[in-house]
């Protein structure tokens, strides 16, 4: 029986280390599900051994793929090709991975066999119409909840129609998922962004030898093409250096160097938004692996003002905002995000759930429909409910350093979904972070 898990973070300490993070989640996914489907064995370094990458994996060793490892980060996928894979012989727990869900989603609706997926009370409230609506003009058969959530019953053997479709919300998940549909239907398919998103999925299918067509905004791929089998070193994911980056930034005296980072344009917006803060980043070792750049990042306290975060910074850090939530928190003045109604429907409604927080711990945040407006001070100390969500509970353990009273974070079990080493590493860079309650 799982119980509720507690962080405890004493005031005062500072970051000081070299070090590199765990691997990219999104890519983590990508290199498996693209691995799975390839022709030849596909050797993957740096994997992310979390709970929503090891649903990902599972999956696919439910249906049929031989999968060796993880074993610290290097997996062995036998690909069996596009048309390979075997009917799961019960519904795919997905665990709390959207990501998991979402792609999933896109593979299986062109496969000859049916399938159902499934996941945990959190994932199960995550909005799905966003991907069924375009998949069922496709000509997929995918049914949801009453509530147009998981579960997804789909039913295989429908002939798919590649579509054009502009995307109304950005979302790398949704773009993806049609991508990965349209490798299985009849006809090309163009996915229109209304901005650019993350695009781990194109610069990977062109990895595994796959065409796809990038023009600006607009992403086509063509059906039936066999995908090659290929290496994949997995660069350190920036949505776990950026707690550790901000931490730094924000504690006077700290001092840290995050090695091997993934670089990628449509990911680093949070490197752009605390430079227009005033952080002062320096990046060192710039090279390319795998179609992915990647840097080592060094960072030391700055000092930070409040800012109008623009629109189009918002996709390129959307995973980020609640660490950016917590410079705004130790930050002179006010900081204003707008256009980020979707941090509404992540684990948690991201944007009441840090508010809720901040205002706890003495910090003037006020929700908004599309946003937060948070005026700089000092963080006092108190209680906090991360609500289950993993990214709310490492922001909150990490404005830790700055409080001046110790901060208990509950309801942080779901920390191991993408960051499982998280209590190991801050505490060897200076955190004063401990952890109550777990398994019994």
């Amino acid at each position: 029986m799982l119980k509720t898990i507690s962080f405890n973070v004493t005031p005062g300490g500072t970051l000081h280390g070299q070090f590199r993070v765990s691997g990219d989640k999104s890519i983590s996914h990508r290199a498996i599900i693209l691995g799975s489907i390839a022709e030849g064995i596909t050797q993957i370094s740096g994997f992310l051994e979390a709970e929503d990458t090891l649903a990902t994996l599972n999956a696919f060793r439910s249906m049929g793929v031989a999968i060796d490892g993880p074993d610290e980060g290097s997996v062995t996928i036998q690909g069996v090709g596009l048309n390979g894979l075997s009917r799961p012989g019960q519904a795919l727990d997905l665990g709390n991975s959207g990501t998991s869900m979402r792609l999933l989603s896109g593979l299986l609706v062109g496969q000859e066999f049916d399938s159902v997926l499934i996941g945990d009370q959190s994932l199960s409230q995550r909005p799905m119409q966003r991907i069924i609506s375009p998949l069922k003009r496709m000509g997929a058969s995918i049914a949801p909840s009453s509530q147009g959530t998981a579960p997804l019953c789909i039913q295989g053997g429908h002939v798919l129609e590649g579509v054009s479709y502009e995307m109304p919300v950005a979302s790398a998940q949704v773009k993806s998922c049609l991508l990965l549909a349209g490798i299985y239907a009849k006809g090309k398919t163009c996915i229109t962004e209304p901005v650019r998103t993350r695009n781990h999925t194109e610069t990977m299918l062109k990895g595994f030898s796959y065409p796809v067509q990038v023009v600006d905004r607009r992403i086509c791929i063509n059906p039936g093409e066999a995908l090659t089998a290929t290496e994949i070193d997995i660069p350190g994911d920036i949505s776990a250096a950026a707690f550790f980056l901000v931490g730094a930034i924000i504690t006077p005296g700290s001092r840290l160097e995050i090695n091997h980072v993934g670089m990628n344009p449509t990911r680093i917006g949070i490197l752009s938004i605390l430079r227009l803060m005033g952080a002062e980043i320096e990046i060192k070792n710039e090279t390319v692996v795998g179609g992915e750049p990647v840097a080592d990042l060094c960072v030391g306290f700055s000092q930070l003002r409040g800012i109008e975060i623009p629109q189009d910074l918002v996709p390129l850090a959307i995973d980020e905002f609640p660490i950016v939530f917590i410079a705004a928190a130790c930050a002179e003045g006010e900081t204003c995000l707008k256009g980020a109604a979707e941090l509404k429907v992540k684990e948690s409604d991201r944007i009441q759930v840090m508010a809720n927080g901040l205002n706890q711990l003495g910090i003037k945040a006020i929700p908004e429909a599309d946003g937060i407006l948070i005026e700089g001070g000092q963080l006092s100390g108190g209680n906090v409910d991360a609500s289950g969500d993993h990214r709310v509970a490492m922001a909150f353990s990490i404005a830790g350093l700055r409080a001046k009273n110790p901060i208990v974070i509950s309801n942080c079990e779901n920390v191991n979904t993408s960051f499982p080493n998280f209590i190991e590493i801050s505490s060897q860079l200076g955190l004063a972070i401990s952890v109550k309650g777990g398994v019994r």
